[in-house]
């Protein structure tokens, strides 16, 4: 609790949580869901593809999502632990905070496996997706899912800021 206390010290953590200005906490909010839309959609684009929602045309051109993918991550990273140290040990108390982290990084690791899988390996870009790219795609679509649910409950669910 201590390290929670001494981040929520900081004068970065201090400027987001009180600062009137609409480049603190507001747009640190606005970058969040930017980042979020670009990894879970990415990555929900890809997994549609490979359940059969995308023209018969080769899936191979996907692949030019993943930077996006990732710069989204690294956006949604910084922004997260910005959110986060503004008010820690109230987060830090709050056990959606880690269910959320939880599916986040389960979704990050099968968007790494897919990747693998689906445009490195052995895949067939023309004819039926095996099964097995399917249960990732299906468990890529959960895992974004309950990540995005997770994290709007954060706001309702256990200790909040503000209460």
């Amino acid at each position: 609790m201590a390290f929670l206390e001494w981040l929520e010290t900081l004068s970065y953590a201090t400027w987001v949580r009180e600062s009137p200005s609409l480049l603190a906490f507001p747009s640190l909010l606005f970058i969040h869901t930017l980042g979020m839309a670009l990894v879970a959609g990415g990555s929900a684009v890809i997994s549609m593809a490979l359940l059969g929602m995308w023209p018969r045309t080769s899936i191979k051109p996907l692949e030019r999502l993943y930077p996006v993918m990732w710069f989204g991550f690294w956006i949604n990273l910084f922004s997260g632990v910005s959110i986060f140290i503004k008010d820690a040990t109230i987060y830090g108390r709050n056990p959606d905070v880690y269910v959320k982290l939880v599916f986040v990084a389960a979704g990050v690791a099968l968007l790494t496996i897919i990747r693998k899988r689906v445009f490195g390996g052995s895949f067939p870009d023309s004819g039926p997706v095996p099964g097995n790219a399917k249960m990732l795609a299906w468990a890529s679509l959960g895992c974004w899912f309950c990540a995005i649910v997770a994290g709007r409950l954060i706001a309702y669910v256990g200790p909040v800021p503000g209460l």
